[in-house]
């Protein structure tokens, strides 16, 4: 678990990546930012996360809660305006982080994983779906500002 500062360490980590849509034809460059807390006394750890997608004005939010955190895996609670609150589990190993939700009451399911590149970086890959068909496909790289890596283009302050 130790080997990992996404998530599991207070900072501030920037991404890119592309979206795909199931009923949209092009893909939606985005841009993140991630600002994670300090573990809590009961060892919770508050994220929250920023999204930008290339030529759309609003910048959409999404606040994590994690729990319960072992080893090997930890309690997400992800709260936004389009889903509400919902809980998922989340998986560690040497290499990954990993959630998963499955809400058969919203008709929403879906999965992210974060692997850990050589230079702490990390690779994301991530899907989603609903009841009625839209099934949404992101690909990404997050990484910690202050390594030398550049964005083409940081999220909108």
């Amino acid at each position: 678990m130790s080997t990992h500062s996404f998530i599991l360490s207070p900072s501030q980590w920037l991404g890119e990546g592309k979206i795909v849509l199931n009923m949209v034809e092009e893909e939606l460059s985005f841009f993140t930012r991630w600002n994670v807390s300090n573990k809590d006394t009961e060892g919770l750890i508050e994220c929250v996360q920023e999204i930008q997608v290339k030529g759309l004005s609003d910048v959409m939010m999404n606040q994590f809660v994690f729990t319960n955190i072992t080893p090997n895996s930890f309690t997400i609670e992800l709260e936004n305006q389009a889903l509400g609150k919902i809980i998922g589990t989340g998986v560690i190993d040497d290499k990954v982080i990993g959630w998963e939700f499955r809400m058969p009451e919203l008709g929403f399911e879906g999965f992210e994983f974060y692997e850990k590149q050589p230079d702490n970086s990390y690779l994301m890959h991530a899907e989603y779906s609903t009841s009625d068909q839209f099934r949404t496909l992101i690909k990404g790289k997050v990484w910690q500002p202050s390594q030398s890596q550049k964005s083409s283009q940081e999220l909108n302050e």
